[in-house]
């Protein structure tokens, strides 16, 4: 969910999305693949590829990433 009822807030997508924007920062390279960036944000966060897959879907909606070349991700920022 975007926001619920903060029963669980680390699971929110504004959190998540915040959190894989944090990972993106980090990265040199403006475009990543999908793989590679889940296996980062993994180890930060502990998430399904479900979850993850959504928060990506949230970042693309918000215009912080976009589809780069080949399928990857590309930051936006």
């Amino acid at each position: 969910m975007i926001i619920d009822k903060n029963i669980n807030p680390e699971r929110d997508l504004y959190y998540l999305g915040g959190k894989l924007i944090e990972v993106l920062s980090k990265k040199k390279s403006s475009e990543i693949d999908y793989l590679e960036l889940y296996g980062l944000f993994n180890k930060k966060e502990n998430v399904s590829i479900n979850l993850y897959s959504l928060t990506l879907d949230w970042l693309f909606v918000s215009g912080a990433i976009t589809k780069g070349q080949n399928g990857k991700i590309k930051k936006c920022f």
